[in-house]
This record gives C-alpha cells, structure tokens and sequence, in this order.
C-alpha cells in the first residue's frame, strides 16, 4: 500500500454540501461540491439519457466488469475524463450525489474493484430517491468491493468513499470502510462532509456486521456508545466542528448563512479560497456543481456545472433533464476506446490529451489573463453567470418552463462562455 494510500501524507480533497429547509430559501434542498483532483487532469461534464438493456447484459466500469441494470435513468456527470464513474451528478429524479475520498483504520484495498466514483454514477442510474441510490451503491459496495488506482497514473492513490446522497427531500450521508458502512439521515438544516470520517453516534443504517468487525479487531469493546468516526478512524470527533480544517471551515460558512441559503451563496462557499475550500496546488479544484432541488415536485431540479478549473474564474452553467437534450459536445472530452492507456495493462503508461473544447479556451484565457484584461474577462463571465442564474430564478417561481429552449440550455451556456474568452 502506498503512503499516499493512507492517508498519512496524502492529499486532502474535495467538499460536499447540502442545505434543506428551513436553512434554504423558498422550500429548496441546494447541494454543492467541489471536486479537488490532480491539477492537470481534466473534469468533462457528460449526459447519458435513460436506458433498457437485455437480461444478462454486462457493464463495464472503469476496472472491472459487472451485471447491467434492467433499466438506467439519464444522468448528468461531471468527472475525470479517463474513467467511467463520476465526482458528482445528477439523475433525472433530482437524486444528486458527490464523493470523498476516506481514510481510516481498515487498509485501503490496491486490488481493482468499483471505485467510488463509479459507485456514485452507479447509484444515479439506478435509483429514483437519495435513500434507494444508498440502497444500490452499498449492494453493489458488498457484492464486488471497492479499490483500485483513482488517479492516472502509475503512482497508486487510493482510499475509502464517503458520499453526500441527496433528493428533493432529504439527504444521506454514507460512509465507506472497505465492505464496511455507516449511514446518516439528514431531514432538516446543513451537512457537509470533507476527507474525514463524520458519522458519529446517529447511525440510520449500517452494514449488519459493521459492529462486529470492530469488535473483532480490538477497535470497540462492545460497551462504549458507538461512534463510527472515532472508531473507525483516528477523528477527535468531540473537535470536529471547532478545529481547524476544511470540514469544519464548510461547517462555520453553511451555519453562518443558514437561513438564507440559495444556489448563489452555495456558490459563494465554492469560491471561497482563505477556507481552502477553493483549492489551489498539485490538488486543485477542477470542477465544480450546485443544485437547486425543489420540494415541489411541479418545478424542475436545476443543476449547475463549471466543467473547468477553479471556480473562482469559472461559470456555473444551468443544465435541466427533458426529452432529447442536446449531446454536451464541448465539454466532452476525446474518447480512445480500446486504445486508451486505462484499458491497456499495465495501465497509465501513457497519457492523452483528454482536454475538451471549453477546457481549452478556459486554460487559454487563464493564461492570457496574467497578462492584461484579467478584471475585464472576470466581470464578463460573472455578468453572464448572473443572466442565467436570473433565467432560472423566473423559470422556478413562474413554474414555467420552455422545453425547446432547455434542450440547449447548458450547451448555449458553454458557447457564450467560449465566445467570451475568445
């Protein structure tokens, strides 16, 4: 096992969010997160419509190869563009789900089986609710195991999964110790989760012989109040929410604005670099999602994506599931099939140019924003970010919605923010 597999000196990543009434706005759950990955690798935002297969049909995930679902629902994904899983997305029922990466007490498993990542997109093909999609993930979770390299690259970066599982509402926090697990229901208020262990004593589900294990291996005696953070991990959860760190940085700012919590200040917590939230570095923020989840069923979930580094200097740009959306080609990123260095082993000996057309005018105008109009291009984007926050805003409280228009809504958004760097 790598020393980046155990978490002593490897990189601590991303942040997942989810607010509910009454800390939101007009009755809206509103998720977010920021995927923090290697700073050169690319994050493409794709959409897969729903889908029936025969029985018997297999799938290949990113390593290893599984039984295919009868039925999959269409999902939008934002991920690594090598790999079939995702960071985070969205279904067409507005389940909604982003990662972290874990570590803990148990060893990390090398051997290749589901990522997380593709144990997030499997919940969103398959389930309909937040609590069904636990329900998928952690089945598939004990039938083939988790583990494998989720970085491209011949060094090995592994680590346990938790999630952030969300729907119009509630939310489920699910967190992974090889086959082992813990779930937490969240009805009401904020929740965040970061790269640390953070069901404590309020266990809703768990793996049937998730106590037993620990008692197996000397962690619990069997008659102290069970805390999953503190046993299966070295957390002080006592200070988790007063010591420094990034998990209790996205506490302070959701309770600061809990009350009056909308997509834009969701936003706001994304962009927000002093917390480290917005990372920057070796592991940097390369995609980012907010989504509005309406209580009412009547008004459609509105699910924003950057697709680019640093949200910070990045759009959010709308997307919303009907019939016969309009395929994401600028923010797709070059497919190598059976020639590419994933499918091929030993794996990574080479790396492609998997950058996207929107990847490409975003990192050109990065650079030339070093150099002069940096401001200028910065309120532009943010001008145009604002529009179709705005367009959104009218679609939710006028309960209309033109669906010719949405078909291109996020691809229209991708083009005028190409137009602008250009």
């Amino acid at each position: 096992m790598s020393s980046m597999a155990s978490g002593t000196s490897g990189p601590r990543s991303c942040d997942t969010f989810v607010a509910l009434p009454p800390a939101t706005v007009d009755s809206r759950v509103i998720f977010g997160k920021n995927s923090d990955r290697p700073s050169d690798e690319v994050q493409e935002i794709v959409y897969f419509p729903a889908a029936s297969y025969q029985a018997g049909e297999k799938l290949e995930c990113t390593y290893i190869e599984i039984e295919q679902a009868e039925k999959t629902h269409a999902v939008v994904l934002s991920r690594p563009s090598w790999l079939w899983g995702a960071e985070m997305g969205a279904n067409e029922h507005g389940v909604c789900i982003g990662n972290e990466a874990v570590w803990g007490r148990e060893e990390v498993s090398d051997n290749e089986a589901l990522l997380g990542m593709d144990l997030l997109r499997l919940g969103l093909e398959r389930a309909d609710t937040a609590e069904n999609a636990l329900a998928v993930m952690v089945d598939l979770l004990e039938k083939y195991g988790q583990g494998g390299n989720c970085m491209e690259s011949q060094m090995v970066f592994t680590y346990h999964n938790s999630f952030l599982i969300a729907d119009r509402k509630e939310a489920w926090v699910l967190e992974t110790s090889g086959k082992y697990w813990a779930a937490e229901k969240i009805e009401e208020g904020t929740r965040n989760i970061s790269n640390q262990f953070s069901i404590t004593t309020k266990i809703d589900q768990e793996h049937p012989k998730m106590r037993d294990y620990a008692k197996s291996k000397g962690w619990w005696d069997g008659e102290k109040e069970f805390d999953f953070a503190a046993i299966y991990s070295y957390v002080n959860t006592a200070r988790m929410t007063t010591s420094t760190g990034r998990y209790c940085e996205g506490y302070k700012l959701l309770n600061k604005h809990k009350g009056n919590i909308t997509s834009e200040t969701m936003m706001e917590i994304l962009r927000d670099k002093e917390s480290g939230i917005n990372m920057e570095g070796g592991f940097m923020t390369t995609g980012s999602m907010v989504s509005i989840l309406p209580q009412d069923p009547n008004l459609p979930c509105i699910h924003f994506f950057t697709g680019t580094p640093d949200p910070e200097r990045s759009v959010f740009k709308p997307f919303i599931f009907v019939p016969n959306i309009t395929q994401l080609v600028k923010t797709s990123s070059p497919a190598f099939g059976p020639d590419d260095p994933v499918k091929k082993k030993p794996r990574f000996l080479t790396k492609p140019d998997r950058r996207h057309e929107l990847y490409k005018q975003h990192e050109s105008a990065a650079v030339e924003t070093f150099k002069a109009k940096s401001k200028e291009m910065l309120e532009q984007i943010r001008k145009l970010e604002k529009e179709k926050i705005s367009m959104m805003e009218s679609i939710l409280q006028n309960g209309y919605l033109d669906v010719n228009q949405a078909v291109n809504l996020f691809s229209q958004c991708v083009e005028e923010e190409i137009n602008t760097y250009a």
